[in-house]
């Protein structure tokens, strides 16, 4: 996480509930050859963090209770110096992310189809239909799919989060970099301008 402090003062609930919202991220384990990545959607409930991977996923082998990460990100864009109209400003790059931090263990195959319909009506009920089910897949093509993959749980031993919003400017200086910064380059950056317009622990202190 990033080294200054007035990036990291969001609450435990505010990072919990932004990883929950964002509901997929990069979970990482590392290993004597290399770190092992893999891009999972997930659902948090209380300490920890429900998801599945591909059998065919070197993740999927490594030992139960192996320390792992789920990394978390949200919108991130460039900022030039010129928005912020203030003097002595460099060039930066504001960013979200929220790091899961814990130990991952798999969860029995009996627990696989119960995960999944949890996941599924979580992530359907945020669109506006009827709902998709798994009662919609023949039984020849649920049982092949659910052979493919395998049920884990991260249980979740801390949280670390960064907003970077621009916190450690005056908010004049901020918001004016916050007015310009869909014009510039970056992810999500309409969501990106409304953080920065209200960041978690803004102090308002010198840049």
């Amino acid at each position: 996480m990033h080294p200054n402090p007035a990036f990291r003062g969001a609450d435990h609930e505010t990072a919990l509930d932004f990883a929950r919202q964002r509901a997929f991220g990069t979970l990482a384990v590392s290993t004597d050859q290399a770190p092992l990545l893999a891009h999972v959607p997930f659902l948090l409930r209380e300490n920890a963090a429900d998801l599945h991977l591909v059998r065919s996923n070197p993740i999927s082998r490594v030992p139960a209770g192996t320390k792992a990460v789920i990394s978390v990100t949200g919108p991130d864009g460039y900022v030039s110096p010129d928005w912020y109209e203030d003097h002595d400003q460099v060039p930066t790059w504001n960013y979200t992310a929220v790091h899961l931090i814990g130990v991952l263990h798999p969860l029995g195959p009996d627990q696989l189809e119960a995960l999944l319909e949890r996941q599924s009506a979580a992530f359907e009920a945020r669109l506006d239909k009827a709902p998709w089910t798994m009662s919609k897949l023949s039984q020849d093509q649920k049982q092949r799919l659910m052979r493919m993959i395998l049920p884990f749980q991260l249980v979740i031993e801390d949280v670390q989060s960064t907003f970077k919003l621009n916190q450690n400017k005056p908010d004049g200086v901020r918001q004016k970099a916050a007015a310009q910064i869909q014009s510039g380059f970056g992810s999500d950056l309409g969501e990106l301008a409304q953080m920065m317009l209200t960041p978690p622990n803004a102090d308002g202190g010198p840049s």
